[in-house]
């Protein structure tokens, strides 16, 4: 089941609220502590004909009650008596608030600093609250937060746990609950009406991670990273594998430890994984073996499991290539003519090795001279001052830095030096323009496109799971 978060403030659009979110959902929460003025609990559970949870939360809980505990416990009695399907009670108050009709006991206990460290003491209290139903609420910034909370939450129990997870994570589990067999999963009905912040809406779970497909047989591809890069894969690739007819799905993941990362991708019985382009973490201590262009640049595209441990790929260099081919109208342009590489990072070393390769004339410049030398003795090119890097003629410019912006002061790179009908490549950002791009058309250069470049590599990744090319459809019916 899905089941709804409705917070309203005002008594005379709650019924408004209550009525959207039924139309979308299986169980409806009404969050009684977001109210200006006491509601009348009664009248609103007539108005849908979807079951109601009621909770009232205070703030140490992460609710918005701004009332006494006395009074707030006094309106979950009264809202009981009024016979919703489901009521609340953290597990303080629990104790005090007996059973009452056919109401069920969802006994919650909230964590919002740390996850819970005695699990089963915290359980089994529950259980002698007269529980129906165990709730666990706590941090899951990342996949070691959440970890817990999941293995807690799929084992065989006496009384069933949902588990909420709170911060960048929370949808991850949201979808591992779905797959492994929760009650039900949390969601706002649109962006605003969260009760907590980053918690997911139906229409995310429904349209971009497609939620009511998702089952015990499901499979899913991991995706690195949580940025808008993240978003489009998935929607796409989603799109792809129900085009396919693959029991296949896209679950979003940010690691914490490396070292553990992998028995925790084991158990979830994912052996590939896409990482988004805006991901800036080094997935690298994971891998048993990569290519040479991972090694340098220390970026993987693509990890997928084998009979010796997970191997890293690169294929952001190639996506590059395909993607340039109609800006420049050459299928051979990499290699032609004076390459200039900017920047410092282990980016602009990977991009240096990649032109370099394919037969260009390759020199890299930073704003430390220093460390730009190291970086091109490295990958094998020439370097170039920074001084002088104004007065090189240049066929390809390529911008592998994030850490040197657009401008005219110190450390920032001028764009007096993009001329007319150069190559610019920018490699610092996921998606969007750079304000690099409006330079690059206004003075005549020849821009490839960051959102092609992405598109190309995405086809690249999932070559290189799958041994095929995405569906033709994939991007009309991901983004439509």
């Amino acid at each position: 089941m899905i089941c709804i978060t409705v917070t309203p403030t005002s008594r005379t659009l709650a019924p408004a609220d209550l009525l959207n979110a039924s139309r979308h959902c299986d169980l409806i929460e009404l969050c009684l502590d977001h109210f200006i003025n006491e509601p009348n609990v009664g009248e609103l559970i007539k108005m849908v004909d979807k079951p109601i949870l009621v909770s009232c939360r205070s703030e140490k809980d992460g609710g918005k009650w701004k009332g006494s505990e006395t009074e707030r416990i006094s309106l979950l009695r009264e809202a009981i008596v009024a016979g919703p399907a489901y009521v609340e009670l953290d597990l303080d108050i629990a104790g005090g608030i007996p059973r009452f009709g056919n109401t069920k006991r969802v006994i919650s206990y909230t964590s919002l600093n740390r996850p819970v460290s005695k699990f089963d003491e915290v359980y089994n209290n529950c259980l002698k609250a007269k529980a129906d139903v165990v709730k666990f609420t706590w941090l899951t910034e990342d996949m070691d937060a959440a970890w817990p909370l999941l293995a807690a939450a799929t084992q065989p129990r006496e009384v069933p746990i949902v588990g909420l997870g709170l911060g960048r994570s929370g949808l991850t589990f949201s979808l591992l609950g779905r797959k492994y067999g929760s009650p039900w999963i949390y969601a706002a009905l649109e962006r605003g009406m969260e009760a907590f912040p980053k918690q997911p809406t139906v229409w995310q779970l429904k349209e971009d991670y497609h939620w009511d497909e998702i089952g015990n047989k499901t499979r899913f591809l991991g995706i690195v990273g949580q940025g808008d890069g993240e978003n489009i894969a998935s929607r796409v690739l989603n799109a792809a594998f129900q085009s396919m007819e693959k029991p296949i799905r896209c679950l979003p993941l940010l690691p914490g430890d490396l070292t553990r990362f992998p028995k925790m991708l084991e158990k979830m019985k994912i052996n590939g994984l896409l990482v988004d382009p805006d991901y800036c973490g080094d997935l690298t201590g994971m891998v048993s073996s990569m290519d040479e262009l991972c090694t340098l640049s220390e970026r993987i595209d693509v990890l997928m499991e084998g009979s010796s441990g997970w191997k890293g790929v690169s294929t952001l260099f190639q996506a590059v290539e395909e993607a340039g081919k109609a800006v420049t109208g050459s299928d051979e342009w990499v290699g032609r003519g004076a390459v200039t590489v900017l920047g410092t990072s282990t980016m602009a070393r990977g991009a240096a090795k990649f032109f370099s390769d394919k037969g260009g004339a390759v020199s890299l410049a930073g704003t430390s001279d220093n460390r730009a030398a190291t970086m091109a003795r490295e990958a094998g090119v020439r370097h170039s001052s920074w001084n002088a890097v104004f007065d090189l003629r240049t066929d390809t410019v390529v911008i592998a830095d994030f850490a040197m912006p657009c401008g005219q002061n110190k450390g920032q790179l001028n764009p007096s030096i993009i001329r007319e009908r150069q190559v610019v490549v920018d490699l610092s950002v996921g998606l969007k323009d750079s304000p690099f791009a409006e330079e690059a058309r206004a003075r005549g250069a020849r821009y490839i496109d960051p959102a092609a470049v992405f598109a190309t590599n995405l086809n690249l990744q999932f070559r290189h799971l799958t041994g095929r090319d995405l569906p033709a459809d994939a991007f009309r019916k991901g983004l439509e």
